[in-house]
């Protein structure tokens, strides 16, 4: 190497960044992207369940319907939505509205609220259908 020091800066590592809800949910974003391709072969294979007949699909259904499968559903209905909610707010953000640092904050600490209550309301529509 030489010992020639350059005049280009140096990226900061990620640890001396201080965590705003914005970026906070920016990651979650992602996770929950990818959280959502789990999901997905469990429906799948809910599907290809139901497309083989009684036994499999009533194997399906067992697990689905025990608690550990409602858990399932709970946290991948809430994945989804979430995931959902950050889009809309992308989405939002698109138009050229909220870019505003205190809106942006403002907007990425509700969607969690917002996601959780969606999350609710489908669940009580569940239990009341």
């Amino acid at each position: 190497m030489s010992d020639i020091k350059s005049a280009r800066p140096l990226s900061p590592h990620l640890s001396i960044y201080r965590w705003a809800p914005t970026m906070m949910m920016s990651v979650a974003h992602r996770l929950t992207g990818m959280a959502l391709y789990g999901g997905t072969v469990l429906f799948v294979w809910w599907l290809v369940a139901l497309a083989s007949g009684p036994e499999a699909f009533s194997w399906a259904s067992g697990f689905f319907g025990s608690i550990f499968g409602r858990v399932i559903l709970f946290v991948y209905s809430f994945v989804l939505l979430h995931h959902m909610t950050g889009g809309v707010r992308h989405l939002i953000w698109d138009t050229g509205t909220g870019l505003q640092k205190t809106t942006a904050t403002r907007i990425a600490t509700v969607t969690p609220l917002i996601s959780l209550g969606l999350t609710a309301l489908l669940w009580i529509a569940v239990w009341i259908v």
